[in-house]
C-alpha cells in the first residue's frame, strides 16, 4: 500500500445544510490527512472548466447551476489507497443506494445534491487538485 492523494469537494447542498464540519470530521476519523483546504465559490466559467468532461450531456447545465449556487470546500487528502478508500467512504452517487454509514448515505439529499465529490482515479485527483490549488 502506498500513500497517495485524492481530491474532494464538499458541495453547496452540504454547506447550506451545515454538514461541512461533520463531513470533515468523518473524513479525518477514516484516517485521511488534510493536505490543503479552502472555502470558495465557483463561477460559471470555472465550473464549466472543472466539469468539462460532462459538457454536452443532458445534465450539464443543471450541474453547473447547482455547483455555482453556493460555497464549496475544496480539499486535497492523503492516505494509503486514497482514491479507492475515499470512494468507499463517500458511497454511491445516489444516496438511496449508498451503504449505511457512508457520507452520502448520511448527508446527501438526492443523486443531484449528493453532498460531496471524490476523484475517481489518481490521475483525476491530480488534475482536480491542481485545478483548485495551483493559483
Amino acid at each position: 500500500m502506498r500513500k497517495n492523494r485524492t481530491f474532494t469537494m464538499i458541495k453547496p447542498d452540504a454547506m447550506e445544510n451545515g454538514y461541512a464540519g461533520l463531513i470533515i470530521a468523518h473524513i479525518e476519523k477514516a484516517g485521511f490527512k488534510l493536505i490543503a483546504m479552502k472555502l470558495t465559490q465557483l463561477d460559471k466559467d470555472s465550473a464549466e472548466k472543472f466539469y468539462e468532461i460532462h459538457k454536452g450531456k443532458v445534465f450539464f447545465n443543471d450541474l453547473i447551476q447547482y455547483i455555482t449556487s453556493g460555497p464549496i470546500i475544496a480539499a486535497i487528502l492523503e492516505k494509503e489507497n486514497a482514491v479507492e478508500d475515499f470512494r468507499k467512504l463517500i458511497g454511491n452517487t445516489n444516496p438511496e443506494e449508498a451503504d449505511e454509514g457512508t457520507i452520502r448515505n448520511m448527508y446527501a439529499k438526492s443523486i443531484d445534491a449528493n453532498a460531496i465529490h471524490g476523484s475517481d482515479s489518481d490521475e483525476n485527483a491530480q488534475i482536480e487538485g491542481d485545478f483548485h490549488f495551483s493559483n
